[in-house]
C-alpha cells in the first residue's frame, strides 16, 4: 500500500503527466521556527529531497511545513510564479480542495455532541425529499454514511457533462456559480453506486449534503459554522471560505492547471482565480500550511471534539480494496506508511492546487504540503520523506506518464 495509491483512488485521478516545457528549478529552501538553517533539522533532508523531486517532475513549486516535538520546519522548492520567479513563501495561501471535508465533518460531529443531531439520523429527516430519484432514497441513508462515504450516493463530479465544465470548458465556465441544489440534482440523475452501507465509494455529493444538513440544523450558513467553531477558536488567520468569489487573498502564488487539454505539450493555464461554488462544503476552502498543521494538530490531538465524537471520527470502515491497506473514518483516512508509522490524512485537489495534510496519533507530528500544479507530483514521496526519512529512489516523482485524455480535475 502506498500513499500514491490512496491519493489517486480518493481523488478520482487527475492525469499525472508533467508538461514538457522546462520550469525554473531552484534548490529546496528550509527555515526553522527560530530562523536557523538545517543544522539540527537534518532529519528533514529526505523531505527536502522529495520536494526537489516534485520540481524535476514538472511541478512549478512545492510548499511544506511540519510540526513535532522538535519545533516547526518550513520548506519550499521551485517557484510560486513562473514569470516572476518568486519563491513560495510560508504565509502563501492556496486552495485546499477536499481537505475542506475534514472541516465540514468536524462541525457535524460537534452538533452531535451538542445533542442537536445524531449520526444515525436519516438524511431525509433533515433534508426531506432532497435525495430521491433513480434509486436514491434519503430515508435509507444516514449522516454517518455521508461522512464515511458508504452512502452509495453518486459523485456529481463524475458526471460526464460536469467533467467537461471542469476540464476542456474550464476557461469558459470557471466563474459560473453552481448551487448545492444543482449539484445534488446532478448526482440523483444517476443511479446510486450501491445500496446504503453495502459498499464504499468516494463521493463529493456526500459532503454537499453534509453542508446542507449543517445549515438545516443550525439555521446558519455552513461557512458561518466553520468560522465560528474552528477558524476563530484556533486562530486560523490564513483560512477563508470564499463562497462564490473567485479572488485569492494575498499573499498567494499562481495555480497552474493542465485540465484544459490532454496534450502534454500544452502550456499550463493560470487557474488562480475561479468560482469554487462547485466545491462548496466538499472543497471550497483556502488555507496555509501553518493553519492546516494547527487544525490537524488540534483535531487529531482531541482538542476539537469530546471523547465520544473523537472516537466516531476515528472509527474507520473498509474501502473494499479501493484504498488497499487504508481505512476511512469520518472525513479522515487512516493510512499506514512503509516504515510502520500510521498517519491520519486527507488529500485535496482543485484546479492548479494539490494539497495534503497529515498527523500521527495525538496530533504530535503534523505535516502539510501544497503543489501549485495539478498534472504531476507525488504526495506519497513527501509524507514518506517526512515520517519515514525515505528519499525518493530512482527519482520516482520525476516519472511522467503521458497525460491521459478526458482526465479532468475532480475535488479531492
Amino acid at each position: 500500500m502506498t500513499m500514491r495509491t490512496i491519493h489517486r483512488a480518493v481523488t478520482g485521478a487527475l492525469a499525472t503527466a508533467a508538461v514538457t516545457a522546462a520550469v525554473l528549478t531552484v534548490p529546496a529552501a528550509a527555515d526553522t521556527a527560530d530562523g536557523t538553517a538545517s543544522g539540527r533539522h537534518d532529519r528533514h533532508s529526505a523531505t527536502r529531497s522529495a520536494m526537489e523531486a516534485q520540481i524535476r517532475a514538472g511541478i512549478p513549486g512545492v510548499l511544506g511545513q511540519t510540526r513535532d516535538a522538535g519545533g516547526t520546519w518550513q520548506g519550499s522548492a521551485g517557484v510560486a510564479d513562473l514569470d516572476t520567479g518568486r519563491p513560495r513563501l510560508p504565509q502563501d495561501r492556496f486552495r485546499i480542495g477536499s481537505v475542506s471535508k475534514v472541516f465540514t465533518s468536524v462541525v457535524l460531529l460537534q452538533l452531535e455532541a451538542e445533542g442537536r443531531l445524531s449520526l444515525d439520523d436519516s438524511v431525509d429527516r433533515w433534508l426531506p425529499g432532497v435525495v430521491r430519484g433513480n434509486g436514491h432514497d434519503g430515508r435509507k441513508i444516514t449522516v454517518r454514511q455521508l461522512l464515511n462515504h458508504t452512502s452509495g450516493v453518486y459523485n456529481y463530479t463524475a458526471d460526464p457533462e460536469f467533467q467537461k465544465l471542469l476540464g476542456p470548458g474550464f476557461r469558459e465556465h470557471r466563474f459560473e456559480t453552481h448551487t448545492p441544489a444543482e449539484l445534488v440534482k446532478i448526482a440523483t440523475s444517476h443511479a446510486p453506486d450501491f445500496r446504503p452501507g453495502e459498499g464504499w465509494n468516494y463521493s463529493n455529493t456526500n459532503y454537499i449534503l453534509a453542508g446542507l444538513i449543517t445549515e438545516k440544523v443550525t439555521g446558519h450558513a455552513y461557512a458561518t459554522e466553520i468560522e465560528r467553531r474552528i477558524i476563530r477558536p484556533l486562530g486560523l488567520r490564513g483560512t477563508t471560505l470564499p463562497g462564490t468569489s473567485p479572488k485569492m487573498p494575498d499573499p498567494h502564488g499562481t495555480a497552474y492547471t493542465s485540465a484544459l487539454s490532454a496534450d502534454p505539450a500544452t502550456k499550463p493555464f493560470d487557474a488562480t482565480e475561479l468560482n469554487p461554488s462547485w466545491g462548496w462544503a466538499a472543497g471550497e476552502i483556502i488555507s496555509t500550511t501553518g493553519d492546516l498543521n494547527r487544525f490537524y494538530g488540534a483535531l487529531i490531538g482531541g482538542k476539537l471534539l469530546p471523547g465520544a465524537q473523537q472516537r466516531e471520527l476515528m472509527t474507520t470502515v473498509s474501502t473494499g480494496g479501493k484504498l488497499p491497506g487504508a481505512r476511512y473514518g469520518l472525513g479522515v483516512a487512516e493510512i499506514p506508511l512503509s516504515c510502520g508509522v500510521t498517519v491520519w490524512s486527507h488529500t485535496g485537489g482543485i484546479h492548479g492546487s494539490l494539497t495534503m495534510a497529515a498527523s500521527t496519533a495525538g496530533g504530535k507530528h503534523t505535516a502539510a504540503f501544497n503543489l501549485n500544479g495539478d498534472w504531476a507530483g507525488d504526495l506519497t514521496a513527501l509524507v514518506e520523506g517526512e515520517y519515514c526519512g525515505k528519499t525518493p529512489s530512482g527519482d520516482s516523482a520525476a516519472r511522467t506518464p503521458e497525460r491521459a485524455p478526458q482526465k479532468v480535475m475532480t475535488l479531492r
